[in-house]
């Protein structure tokens, strides 16, 4: 009888980069159930199966701490873009949006607050989530259930539970919890870090917050009152475990901080631009910010934005304008709504108006007010393509709004509108890939307090490829642009990222450890242009942008990437307090 091989898998001759920021070295891996069981040289014939990773390097799989997968993981076990870019783990639930609790009478409502805040397909959601809970443990048990290429850990989002515990969305943004409101929260999240959360999160942009609900007001949290953030901060630091998970100003990140004495992510920090283009020393502030706050005691580390963050969108679906109030309008509704809005003369008055004065929005928030901007002006946008409405356009595509409108003689505005509403609103728009200064991106990815990612995987998903951006920080700021070592990028992006998290099983390659490996050419490293992809539940579209170099990418030591493809494995497992 033939003698079982040692080890199920043994990756040879890689260079490995353990996630500890060793010093690289060469060596064999041997995988044995999941697990890393020796690194070093072993013998020949001693796994079932082998890769030959000479030349390659050999590196712990990125742990991505800010998607939003919650619904598409049913339909997609592999989460694309994330799955594609040597992701084995992700959160979910994060900005406080999710789908637990939620009672059975209450799941559309639920589906429409991801459907234009997130911009998640309703029609995907739709069809393709079993909604097979009712309460968070529930949900957390479905998401066991269910086939998954990667690990998952998931938040409590307040904005489910509030709506759960006040009766309706409408309420929760009406007026602040009662006492006996409280005691039912507090029950709810405490039941929830018990099944496995790893703490709460939650979008707090005020009123004039960007991401907003399908009826174009803001979500629950961005209106929950002072009194019950501290609540719910409270409640987290008397369990003494947990992190939160938010994105807004600073100041309320401190008082998060202060009031749970529980580790913050905060959202954001980012290389930016002024008006002009120029770089911009915002970061700096947030950096200095950072530093101080962690030698308080108050435990706030940064999400850092390490991708080039490039919109590629059509006016059908478009909702990056809600900063500003009469954009919001103007992009309400189905196709034909918005069309009839934007032949409006009332609506384009006003929206000239607006211009006129420098308010008009940027394209991924904020307003032309703005000193400091990280969004994309109207008249800096480029006209992709058009449609076979209006073949007379396509001498334009390439061009910016602004080139047009000075070679035809017309205000910017009505270039982009009209030209949109030639096209019924199927023309693509796309911005210019914005110049990082060198120096200041290096500034943001070495800070101490953060963390590099901010992937925004599965949402944004007719507008945003952010999920690749493993591919881009390793090949293009790491290889070409040395920023850091190698061995510190997958530091930050493994090892630094699941201590964030709280994940204790993930991150670095050792004996003993879940074998969430990657193998790739770092020389051939590279993105793919972005395509249109119509394969989502109910024939829905949606833009996909794969890589090169990643040669193989394992979860739980089962490969589920190979050259690109996936193999149709679902190894991966739902970490329950941070755990497998």
């Amino acid at each position: 009888m033939k003698e079982r091989a040692r080890y199920d898998l043994v990756i040879r001759n890689g260079t490995i980069l353990d996630g500890r920021r060793t010093p690289r070295f060469v060596a064999d891996i041997g995988i044995r159930d999941g697990i890393i069981s020796s690194i070093g040289r072993i013998a020949a014939g001693g796994g079932t199966e082998e890769i030959d990773a000479k030349g390659l390097m050999v590196a712990p799989g990125v742990v991505d701490l800010h998607t939003h997968y919650d619904s598409q993981v049913y339909w997609d076990p592999w989460c694309a873009i994330s799955g594609y870019h040597g992701v084995t783990s992700v959160v979910i639930g994060n900005c406080g949006f999710g789908f637990a609790p939620v009672r059975e009478e209450a799941r559309d409502r639920a589906m429409l607050t991801m459907a234009r805040n997130e911009a998640v397909p309703l029609e995907c959601m739709q069809q393709g989530m079993p909604w097979d809970w009712t309460t968070f443990p529930e949900f957390l048990d479905s998401l066991e259930r269910a086939p998954k290429g990667l690990n998952m850990l998931s938040y409590v989002g307040l904005n489910p539970l509030m709506c759960w515990v006040m009766g309706s969305v409408e309420e929760a943004k009406r007026r602040p919890l009662s006492a006996a409101e409280r005691g039912e929260a507090k029950r709810l999240l405490v039941e929830a870090m018990d099944a496995g959360a790893c703490g709460w999160s939650a979008q707090l942009l005020g009123e004039g917050s960007i991401q907003r609900d399908h009826d174009g007001t803001p979500m629950i949290t961005d209106l929950m009152s002072m009194d019950d953030l501290g609540f719910f901060a409270e409640t987290l630091g008397a369990m003494e475990r947990g992190v939160i998970q938010m994105i807004g100003q600073p100041k309320l990140a401190q008082f998060l901080a202060e009031r749970s004495g529980r580790p913050v992510i905060f959202n954001t920090l980012a290389p930016r631009n002024d008006q002009h283009g120029a770089p911009a020393e915002a970061h700096h502030v947030i950096i200095d910010w950072l530093a101080r706050q962690n030698a308080s005691g108050n435990r706030i580390v940064a999400h850092a934005v390490t991708c080039a963050i490039d919109y590629q969108f059509t006016l059908e679906d478009w909702n990056l304008f809600d900063s500003s109030e009469l954009w919001r309008d103007l992009t309400m509704g189905n196709p034909e709504e918005r069309l009839d809005k934007m032949r409006d003369p009332q609506r384009r008055a006003a929206i000239h108006q607006e211009w006129a004065e420098g308010r008009a929005p940027l394209a991924g928030g904020g307003t032309e007010e703005l000193e400091v901007r990280l969004g994309v002006s109207i008249d800096d946008l480029v006209l992709a393509y058009v449609t076979d409405d209006a073949p007379e356009l396509r001498r334009w595509e390439g061009y910016k709004v602004r080139e047009i409108a000075e070679a035809i003689g017309a205000h910017p505005l009505d270039v982009f509108l009209d030209f949109s509403i030639a096209c019924r609103l199927q023309n693509g728009w796309q911005s210019v890939p914005r110049e990082i200064d060198t120096t200041v991106m290096s500034e943001v990815a070495n800070c101490p307090y953060a963390v590099p990612g901010l992937s925004d995987g599965g949402a944004h998903t007719k507008f945003l490829t952010t999920g690749t951006y493993p591919t881009e920080f390793l090949a293009y700021w790491v290889r070409d642009k040395a920023i850091m070592s190698l061995e510190e990028a997958h530091w930050r992006l493994s090892a630094y990222s699941a201590q964030v998290a709280g994940i204790g099983d993930r991150g670095y390659l050792a004996e003993g450890m879940p074998a969430d490996i990657v193998v790739y050419d770092l020389d051939a490293l590279m993105l793919e242009e972005p395509v249109r992809v119509a394969d989502w539940p109910g024939g829905a579209w949606h833009l996909d942008r794969r890589a090169q170099g990643w040669r193989y990418t394992l979860v739980n030591g089962v490969v589920t990437i190979a050259d690109g493809v996936c193999t149709g494995a679902t190894p991966g497992r739902l970490l329950r307090h941070g755990h497998a």
